[in-house]
């Protein structure tokens, strides 16, 4: 889930739990609401752990190695 996958389910869960007045039979909107908010909650924590995990996965390597070579005009060919 992306980071803004889960802002939307945060959004959506927080609409249900605290705005909405609707009363479905067999449901219960502001439950549904808490339980869309918690698992936004946590699809966000696990996006930003997996940001910051791969952000020092990364290797600093050092750069290859670069072979010069100069022109000479008066130089044969082999």
């Amino acid at each position: 889930m992306t980071i803004g996958g889960s802002i939307a389910l945060l959004i959506v869960g927080a609409i249900l739990a605290y705005a909405v007045d609707y009363d479905v039979r067999g449901v219960d909107v502001r439950l549904v609401g808490v339980i869309l908010m918690i698992g936004g909650l946590a699809g966000l924590v696990a996006g930003i752990v997996r940001i910051v995990s791969a952000r020092r996965s990364v290797e600093h390597r050092p750069p290859p190695a670069v072979r010069e070579e100069h022109y000479d005009p008066h130089r044969r060919p082999y």
